[in-house]
Order: structure tokens, then C-alpha cells, then sequence
């Protein structure tokens, strides 16, 4: 399917969010109308506001579990991004079960409103929570997950994982019984600017900006992650959306292995904050070691990121000093903002 992006109508459920309205401001830089509903429970108008005061989007508030609301949503759309989720980071996977569940019917319903309304394709943000919990648990393996990787017998990450891959799977039978075109972008830890301290990246971050003293890292520092910059994210679901129809997933991370305390040493560095570190070995972690084989996106969507971890890590930080407030940073800290939404 190839995409005419200033002829097109566009959905982005959850497009308040912080991935959702990074992909808004490119739909918007293409010339596409846009659409966005989101319910605000993640999300910050603000983050879109300038674009809906413009008229370049129109923004519904709204809970898209309620199937009417569905069904407004993707009326005279030409092609959905499903981004909206109950999600939260890994504090939030986790520690809650039955918000996460909710996102096999939120998902059913985008793709079942979809194909009555007569969409022409549905993209939807996976994640790498879909990949077997076994296969992640040996820090010292150089291991890369390769999409064939999720097959039977399965073994998500908790009910988000255990969503996202039924929905992964609903989307591709639609696509082979020809109901729907669509794509699965498997995210892996996406951080930038408009992040929130319940991820990972952003939560080391306010620990400087508020001077943690003794700086408090989750686990034991040696968990490995592919951390992928906004921009890159963005560029690779666009891609998606032009050159995958038949519901295939595709990895959309980097191949960098980064160690929690190597991107907490780094965080410190370039902040200018010397503190010891504390380990809370008892706090959730995830699977140990996560990361993407990219090599499908490079040869389906000429797709790889273009901005390494440490140079967009040091943008992050640009960003986030510049527009936080210590006093708030430090009282949402004291707050459970990690484990909540």
C-alpha cells in the first residue's frame, strides 16, 4: 500500500501520548488530517495542543473501550495507528494485570470498527513484551531477538505482553482473510523528548535533575536494553505504514546493548551529579536481557536507526532540564509514579 499522506485521513488513537504525538507531528509535517482520540489517562493535550488549535488535528477526548466512541473514531479514515494502551512502565507491567488485559478488547475493537468502516489498513504499535520471557534471562548471552523468535509455546511479558501479541495475531488474520492491510511495529524502549518518569530513561534522568543522593537504580545494574530514540521510532512505523500490508511484525529497535548502570553512569556524567549508587535489587526489573534484531526492518522498510543511544540520551537530558521544575520532579518521585501510569 503505498501512502498518499496529503490525501489521507488518519486516526492515531493515543495520540496524546508521548510516542503518539511525535508520530502526530510528522503525519502533520506530511500534510495528512489527523485525527486523535485519547482519553488523557497517559497522555498531555499539551503535547498536541498547537496542532488542534490550528485545525491541522481534530482531538476527541474520549475512552475507545466504548464501542460508540470506536465507531465515531475511524468514520471516513483512510488508515489507523493504534497506539492507545493501558501501559505504563516497568513498575506498572509488573504490578497491574487486569488494566493491561483491557487492551485485547481495545484492540478488538479498533480492528473490527475498522473493517466495518472500511479502512484500508490498521498499524499497530506492539512491543517487545511479546518475546519469550525464557529466552531472556542470561545477561552474559549476546543474544538478539529475531521475529520468528515468538512462536509456540508462547511466553509473554505479563497481561501487556500477553495483549499486545493477541493483538498482533488478530491483526493478522483479518489481513489474511483479506478484511484488513495492516503492520505490527514491535517498539523497544522508545525514549526522547515528552517521556515520563514511569520509563526507564526518563526516570534516571529526574533522578538527577532532583540530585538523588544515594541515586536509586532498580535490579543490580546489569540488565541489558536496546533503548530507541523517538525520531527513529517514529521514522520506522511511517515506513511501516508504506510498505507492509499483510499484518507482519517488525522489530523497530537497536541493536546497541546497554547496561542499566552503564546509562545511569552516563545520565550522571553528563549532568554534572556525583552521587553512590543504590541498587533496589528487590524492585521489578523484566527480562534481563532485550534486545532487537533490526536486520527485517533494514531489508523491508531500508529502515535503521540513525541516532545512538548516548547522542539521544544527551538530547533527553537538553530537553528535560529545560522545561521541569525540581520541586514537582521531586514530589512526583516521593510519589508512585513509577509503578502507576
Amino acid at each position: 500500500m503505498s501512502v498518499d499522506w496529503q490525501r489521507s485521513n488518519i486516526l492515531v488513537t493515543g495520540g496524546a501520548s508521548f510516542i503518539g504525538s511525535h508520530l502526530v507531528d510528522a503525519l502533520v509535517g506530511r500534510g495528512a488530517f489527523v485525527r486523535v482520540v485519547d482519553d488523557l489517562s497517559c497522555g498531555k493535550l499539551e503535547n498536541i495542543e498547537h496542532h488542534v488549535s490550528s485545525h491541522a488535528v481534530e482531538f476527541i477526548q474520549a475512552d475507545l473501550r466504548e464501542p460508540s466512541v470506536t465507531r465515531r473514531a475511524v468514520d471516513s479514515i483512510d488508515l489507523v495507528f493504534h497506539l492507545a494502551a493501558e501501559h505504563g512502565g516497568r513498575g506498572y507491567v509488573d504490578l497491574h494485570q487486569a488494566g493491561p488485559a483491557t487492551n485485547m478488547l481495545l484492540g478488538g475493537l479498533v480492528f473490527w470498527e475498522s473493517w466495518k468502516a472500511g479502512v484500508e489498513k490498521v498499524v499497530f504499535a506492539s512491543s517487545g513484551c511479546v518475546y519469550p520471557n525464557w529466552m531472556q534471562g542470561d545477561v552474559e548471552q549476546e543474544l538478539y531477538l529475531t521475529e520468528d523468535m515468538v512462536k509456540p509455546p508462547h511466553d509473554a511479558d505479563n497481561m501487556y505482553g500477553w495483549a499486545k501479541l493477541m493483538n498482533e495475531l488478530t491483526l493478522r488474520s483479518y489481513c489474511a482473510e483479506g478484511r484488513l492491510k495492516g503492520a505490527s511495529c514491535r517498539y523497544f524502549t522508545v525514549y526522547g523528548p515528552r517521556g515520563i518518569e514511569n520509563h526507564a530513561v526518563t526516570a534516571f534522568i529526574a533522578r538527577a535533575f532532583v540530585k538523588q543522593n544515594p541515586f536509586e537504580v532498580w535490579g543490580d545494574g546489569t540488565q541489558v536494553r536496546n533503548w530507541t530514540y523517538i525520531d527513529d521510532i517514529v521514522s520506522g512505523t511511517l515506513l511501516a505504514a508504506e510498505k507492509i500490508d499483510d499484518g507482519s511484525p517488525v522489530n523497530l529497535g537497536t541493536m546497541e546493548r546497554i547496561t542499566v548502570v552503564d546509562a545511569v553512569k552516563e545520565v550522571m556524567r553528563y549532568t554534572g551529579h556525583n552521587a553512590p549508587i543504590k541498587y533496589l535489587t528487590t524492585m521489578p526489573v523484566g527480562p534481563l536481557n532485550r534486545v532487537a534484531d533490526n536486520s527485517l526492518a533494514r531489508s523491508l522498510l531500508g529502515w535503521e536507526p540513525k541516532t545512538a543511544f548516548f547522542d539521544g540520551l544527551h538530547k533527553t537530558i537538553d530537553w528535560y532540564f529545560s522545561v521541569k521544575n525540581r520541586a514537582d520532579i521531586a514530589r512526583l518521585l516521593s510519589e508512585d509514579v513509577l509503578t502507576e501510569r
